[in-house]
């Protein structure tokens, strides 16, 4: 906002797109260690990708940047927008061209437990929204304190006032709240029923995870870490995502191994692994979760829902040939059809499979299904020792606080560990080392206002920013004028 604050449009257009392009190439450069290491890509191809992918987040960026003189003409209308303008284009971004929701500002206070549990009625996007408010007023008082002008006018006493006591007073009401729900959710946990739970984490490279010889080596590895967590009297164990690299159920002899081993832990387990149906000729593959019961019986399944684009599927595949490397060692999966919860012996799981734990929709769906406790299988393998799993796992805190369910998390090669219905971490495993966790997890069944209302907040600040648009004719004229100018500027570069 400094930066950008006496700019034309089109130079405002252009530091956004330099921010945003700095900030998600810092944020999501490990996704060149899967092209380049597992996709088969040169790696210019990948860097050129992974460029592409960062244009189009900063494109966000850019649009802030750009329509934040639209804001200035009041400083009340300042202080409103700001927040307002971010969280709509976070929203647009969870939802367009499939979502990539990774990481928005919200996120940032996973370890803050008092300022998160907002988001128990807002979402993650109540958090975001905090953020930018509180940096809009710091903002104000900065031009105060520099006797700089806002888009003009100056920026008096009253103004930095203001701004300073709606900063404050924001704060101090999430404080205040999240103090108050903290303490009645954990009486609420205290009286629960609990269940114990176990999470192994294999550490399966992935460059072998797929191979043939190797299949008897992961299963043993993944039975012997289960019998050390059953010492515990679990009742429940969880494998990560693909745990299995063949076809449950379809391997015989394989499968047969996998029961013989529930059999003699006498608990429930959640084991991830492809699976194949027959649909007339054709056949569909799956990236799912099988719930076993302690007689190795088969008593549930669910289907990933949220594909990962050129992860597990390529879409416009006859446009994009190119790109099909990118998922030939996992396969061409299909979306499974709802966020369904499993029935088992104490009540129902609401799977998550790998990087849907970051669509906040997905666990809501969910839990609105009766799931009174969230699993998330993944397989963090492919990036390597990146910041990818700790960004991965931050995420999950958050799903934790929205819909007031424990997480049970089971990754590959970690971040593996729980988080319990107020975000606090309870445990987690390194990375790339073997590991088992048990605990002790309340199952619950209260529904919050975001589980039964959604994201009737990002909606409405996109339709409350909307308006302020609309209604306001000098606004609108200096928007038609600003983009004009800038198409204009970004026509002639091209031509040039």
């Amino acid at each position: 906002m400094i930066a950008v604050r006496e700019h034309p449009a089109g130079e405002r257009f252009r530091l956004g797109m330099v921010t945003g392009f700095v900030h998600y190439l810092t944020l999501i450069y490990w996704l060149t260690t899967a092209m380049l290491t597992y996709g088969g890509m040169p790696w210019y191809a990948g860097i050129g990708v992974l460029c592409l992918f960062v244009i189009y987040l900063a494109l966000y960026m850019g649009i802030f940047a750009t329509l934040l003189s639209a804001l200035t003409r009041t400083s009340f209308r300042f202080l409103a927008g700001v927040p307002l303008l971010w969280v709509a284009l976070e929203f647009v971004r969870a939802k367009a061209l499939t979502g990539f929701p990774w990481e928005l500002l919200g996120y940032s206070q996973y370890r803050a437990l008092r300022i998160i549990q907002i988001s128990d009625i807002f979402g993650i996007y109540g958090v975001s929204f905090l953020i930018a408010s509180v940096n809009a007023g710091a903002f104000l008082i900065w031009l105060f304190l520099n006797k700089e002008r806002l888009h003009q006018r100056t920026v008096t006493w009253k103004t930095a006032g203001m701004a300073l006591l709606g900063s404050v007073l924001l704060v101090c009401l999430t404080l205040t709240y999240g103090g108050w729900r903290m303490r009645m959710i954990r009486s609420v946990m205290a009286s629960a029923p609990h269940v114990r739970a176990a999470v192994v984490q294999g550490d399966i490279a992935q460059d072998v995870k797929w191979d043939p010889a190797f299949k008897n080596a992961t299963t043993e590895t993944y039975l012997r870490l289960s019998r050390e967590a059953a010492i515990k009297a679990t009742d429940l164990v969880v494998w990560p995502e693909t745990a299995t690299p063949f076809y449950l159920f379809r391997d015989t002899q394989l499968t047969r191994r996998i029961q013989e081993g529930v059999k003699a832990s006498g608990a429930f387990f959640v084991v991830g692994s492809p699976s194949v149906e027959f649909s007339g000729n054709e056949l569909h593959y799956y990236n799912s979760a099988f719930l076993m019961n302690p007689d190795g019986a088969l008593s549930g399944k669910y289907d990933k829902v949220h594909l990962v684009p050129f992860g597990e599927y390529v879409p416009c595949q006859k446009l994009l040939p190119f790109v099909g490397k990118l998922v030939e060692a996992v396969g061409d999966f299909s979306a499974g059809h709802s966020s369904t919860a499993i029935p088992w012996a104490h009540g129902r799981i609401g799977v998550q499979i790998c990087y849907e734990i970051v669509f906040p929709s997905l666990s809501r769906h969910a839990v609105e299904n009766q799931a009174d406790l969230l699993v998330n299988i993944t397989n963090d393998a492919w990036y390597g020792k990146s910041s990818a799993p700790y960004q991965h796992f931050s995420m999950a805190v958050l799903r934790a606080v929205e819909n007031r369910r424990s997480v049970v998390r089971a990754a590959n090669t970690g971040i593996s560990g729980f988080v319990d219905p107020v975000g606090r971490i309870v445990a987690q495993t390194p990375l790339f080392e073997e590991a088992t966790l048990t605990r002790s997890v309340p199952v619950m069944e209260i529904k919050t206002f975001y589980t039964r209302w959604g994201d009737w907040f990002p909606v409405g600040c996109g339709i409350w920013i909307v308006l302020i648009f609309l209604t306001d004719p000098v606004n609108t004229k200096r928007i038609r004028l600003e983009v004009g100018n800038l198409v204009k500027s970004r026509k002639k570069a091209f031509i040039k």
